[in-house]
């Protein structure tokens, strides 16, 4: 099983949408048996895909002890997606129960994960650098960054970069690169955004570039990836240019996508 945690250093920056739709379209035009992983307390990408997460256990009761992976692991309406959704507990997982002691707490989902039989797994991580982005940026084989052109969310870029660097050197994955969102092409101030990014993450910007669209927003209301509600929008038209895109990155670095 192939593993993509998906990052950013602050909200707003579409990674759940697309951490949702890459996930949506793996399964929908690769044929990949997909695993979505709710990691974030927020639980964005659990109400994105129509379920509510208050009557679902989190990767928090597995962590914990208290629950089996199969427990937890929720099968969707979407053929070949199943889900792990987020909940409230998974805020503060770390200094609770068990993992208070532990003091490899941070390397447990990668161990909890180990036997899972999917295609790829898609990881939904919180939107800051904290315990939750840590364990999941241990558990994967590719890390996806996602940013907007925009000043907070450049500023924030050189403080993940080093985070990820840091836990690199210890448990290595691969970049996959820098998804932007939001993204007009008219922008002003597109060329030093660009400049910033390409100076943190060198030659690591994907060529497609998610656009402004409202067919987005609309899919999260109905809980449905945008690819069952707005099919011909451009938004369905960049994820599924964005997922190729990304499977050519995987592919190149010569992993295999088939279940380990």
């Amino acid at each position: 099983m192939q593993t993509i945690s998906v990052c950013s250093f602050k909200g707003g920056t579409a990674k759940t949408s697309i951490s949702l739709n890459i996930g949506a379209a793996l399964a929908r035009f690769h044929q990949k048996r997909v695993l979505m992983i709710d990691f974030d307390a927020q639980a964005n990408l659990t109400a994105g895909l129509g379920l509510d997460p208050d009557n679902h256990d989190s990767l928090a009761a597995v962590l914990q002890d208290n629950k089996t992976l199969q427990e937890v692991i929720v099968h969707t309406d979407h053929p070949q997606v199943d889900l792990i959704p987020a909940d409230t507990w998974l805020e503060r997982v770390e200094v609770t129960g068990v993992l208070s002691s532990d003091r490899y707490s941070h390397e447990k989902l990668k161990k909890v994960l180990a036997p899972l039989k999917y295609d790829i797994a898609i990881i939904d991580t919180p939107p800051s650098l904290c315990w939750l982005t840590e364990s999941a940026l241990i558990a994967c084989n590719y890390a996806l960054v996602c940013a907007t052109p925009e000043f907070y969310s450049i500023k924030g870029l050189q403080r993940l970069s080093y985070f990820m660097h840091y836990i690199s050197e210890r448990h290595p994955f691969e970049l996959l690169g820098v998804a932007l969102s939001f993204w007009n092409a008219r922008g002003r101030n597109n060329e030093e955004f660009l400049d910033v990014v390409n100076d943190t993450f060198p030659e690591k910007v994907l060529s497609t570039k998610i656009r402004r669209d409202i067919a987005v927003s609309e899919a999260s209301i109905h809980g449905k990836p945008v690819f069952e509600t707005r099919p011909k929008s451009r938004a369905a038209e960049d994820y599924l240019a964005l997922t190729d895109e990304l499977l050519k990155h995987m592919e190149s670095q010569c992993l295999s996508l088939t279940p380990s």
